[in-house]
């Protein structure tokens, strides 16, 4: 089948809605609690389109557990054993329209154990799963319906013990073969006995007479992964998964894999050579190369959770995939798309909450996996009265916004929660989180190491960014470093805020002329707060999206002024800093924080320095409610309001 084919199923060229990452794959974690028919909600439809639920303990050294639409639900494979097929009541019990349920038993959901799930659902151009019953005739010819040509298949007897044979087009599907319950190389023995030598097409693929894919009268289940379709996203061009192999990796040495896209999960396995499977995925945690090993799972082995530094780490357009398994060998791996589904409000990207409130862990509530924090804990003493800053990509790491601070390890940071954040603090009923999620058009995080040398960065904003805030994680002394295209209007290329003072706009080498801020790329200077050679940064940026996040400037008056943000229920956060004229008295332009959370009223509004470790301040009414946008009241300092001044916000719904 064609791409055209493709596109015309999906309908993202005849009006109809188009198919994301979100709707067809899913990481989601869970604590068992022994419950039975406990619903787990990760928004794939299994009971109506089909496909894959995979279950593993992290805590214990229990099975993997592997359910599909076309065997039933209880009826379970062991993706680290030759086993045949099992039934269980007890494990998986149901599909359903948003996910799945569970029975009590301890590999699923078992009191005081941590589980993680992947779910692929069936969707041309990215899963498919096939049952077949054997004949034992080599050349055997076996339907699916990927729409393509697999980028690899996995096949399982289910009537009785036989390996789990893998194909994969890297190793030439028809040609080579792994185990996914062993841990061996690629093996080009006897392939006539597995493939019959014969390449799969984009509707069938061939078994030869192996009792492991086609004994006369067995039965199998085939899961088939695709390559590189691009019909999927908002304009139906994206490739959502994408089966490749790295070239030959040295002993302790790495490799940059360009995906094309950011990934979310990756499978990964040693051909030239034995070496474990391995599975990644950001929820557990990828991150970054620096200093964040990634928590790995091996399908091949019922082993707990662990860490490696010599696994893999993402990047904006891919991964770099590291040797380990203490040889010169190429890897294969199977990446998917991270998320990147346009939100319809601003509660789906953005959330406030206090630590006292609601069921522990995590510490802070969102109803959406959280890709970065900033928590206050305003009863702390001033020496602890942090702005600090985490996210996703750093892991266990800590950054502060008032502080000119390299980066530092933060023991209680933890982000394997579907619904918020996880850092404790002694002061819970004063203590704050605002977390924000990664989405097309509204925020995106970007890690990079920096060169020295005046260059471009990708990013996956998928919009030109309006504000950006850098840091340097690896050396002390240099500033949390903002770029608005805001600043760039007198014609100063490279103008920039300061997040940690009262500093206004200035021109310098710390970022590239606006020519380089684009919907795929940002640019950075030859500065060492942006980008010195070796060191390792990350970066926030922010844009503009209808009804949901506006990033602007407004100049004030003096008297009432209101921002229209093209909202309609007025702003849940806002953050503002002036940009022209330098305060260092009274209330310095500093950069300063309102939420609904804490209020914004007509009236008194608490609000906050980004910039320092000071107290809320609470007596005071520099913002009142619109419902379009927000008010900056005649009684705000000249730091917030005077006639002629110029000010930068930042504002969402």
């Amino acid at each position: 089948m064609s791409v055209p084919s493709l596109l015309s199923i999906f309908g993202n060229s005849g009006g109809e809605d188009p198919v994301y990452v979100d709707d067809v794959f899913s990481t989601y974690l869970w604590g068992g609690n022994s419950t039975d028919n406990r619903a787990i909600n990760n928004g794939i439809d299994i009971d109506g389109e089909g496909g894959l639920v995979w279950i593993k303990n992290r805590d214990l050294g229990e099975n993997h557990i592997l359910s599909d639409s076309e065997r039933g639900a209880t009826s379970y494979l062991q993706s680290n054993s030759n086993t045949d097929s099992s039934t269980s009541s007890t494990r998986v019990k149901s599909f359903t329209s948003t996910g799945f349920t569970l029975g009590t038993d301890g590999n699923v959901n078992a009191t005081n154990y941590n589980y993680a799930s992947w779910t692929f659902r069936k969707a041309p151009g990215f899963f498919d799963v096939v049952t077949y019953t054997g004949n034992g005739v080599a050349g055997r010819t076996i339907s699916h319906s990927l729409g393509s040509v697999p980028g690899m298949i996995v096949i399982k007897r289910t009537n009785a013990s036989e390996d789990w044979i893998v194909g994969h087009r890297s190793i030439g599907l028809g040609t080579g073969r792994l185990m996914l319950n062993d841990n061996t190389g690629n093996s080009n023995n006897n392939a006539t006995q597995y493939w019959n030598s014969t390449a799969a097409t984009s509707s069938q693929f061939t078994v030869g007479s192996h009792v492991a894919v086609n004994g006369d009268g067995s039965t199998y289940v085939a899961y088939l992964f695709a390559h590189d379709e691009a019909v999927f996203g908002t304009d139906g061009d994206e490739s959502i998964i994408k089966c490749g192999i790295t070239p030959t990796i040295s002993q302790f040495g790495n490799a940059n894999i360009e995906l094309g896209f950011e990934p979310q999960f990756l499978l990964v396995k040693a051909v030239d050579i034995s070496g474990s499977w391995v599975m990644l995925d950001v929820m557990r945690g990828i991150g970054t190369s620096v200093n964040n090993p990634p928590a790995i799972l091996n399908p091949n082995s019922a082993s707990s959770e662990g860490t490696s530094s010599d696994a893999a780490a993402i990047f904006s357009t891919g991964y770099s995939q590291k040797e380990y398994s203490s040889g010169n060998t190429r890897y294969i791996y199977m990446a998917i798309r991270r998320p990147n589904k346009p939100p319809q409000s601003g509660t789906e990207v953005f959330a406030i909450d206090n630590q006292a409130t609601g069921t522990k862990p995590p510490q802070y509530h969102s109803n959406f996996v959280v890709d970065m924090a900033i928590v206050v804990a305003f009863g702390e003493p001033q020496q602890y009265r942090y702005r600090q800053n985490y996210s996703r990509l750093m892991g266990p790491k800590r950054l502060l916004f008032n502080s000119t601070d390299d980066e530092a390890n933060s023991s209680s940071a933890r982000w394997d929660y579907m619904d918020g954040f996880y850092n404790n603090n002694s002061s819970e009923s004063t203590t704050y989180s605002w977390m924000f999620k990664r989405t097309p058009g509204f925020f995106d995080v970007v890690a990079y190491t920096g060169t020295g040398s005046s260059h471009n960065i990708n990013h996956n904003l998928t919009v030109p960014p309006e504000l950006i805030i850098a840091k340097n994680r690896s050396t002390d002394g240099q500033r949390n470093t903002m770029w608005s295209k805001y600043l760039q209007s007198d014609g100063v290329s490279g103008k920039w805020l300061s997040l940690d003072s009262y500093d206004i706009a200035y021109g310098g080498s710390k970022w590239r002329v606006n020519s380089n801020y684009t919907s795929t790329v940002f640019g950075v200077g030859t500065d060492g707060y942006t980008n010195a050679s070796g060191d390792n940064y990350i970066s926030y940026l922010f844009a503009s999206l209808d009804g949901i996040s506006k990033v602007g400037t407004y100049t004030g008056t003096g008297s009432n002024v209101n921002v229209d943000c093209g909202f309609t229920s007025g702003a849940r956060f806002i953050m503002i800093k002036r940009t022209d004229t330098e305060v260092t008295s009274g209330v310095p332009t500093y950069a300063y924080v309102w939420d609904t959370v804490r209020g914004i009223v007509s009236g008194n509004d608490p609000y906050f320095a980004m910039s320092t470790a000071d107290a809320e301040v609470t007596n005071t009414d520099y913002i009142d409610p619109l419902s379009t946008g927000f008010t900056v009241t005649s009684s705000a300092p000249a730091a917030l309001n005077t006639s002629g001044g110029t000010y930068l916000f930042l504002a969402i719904a």
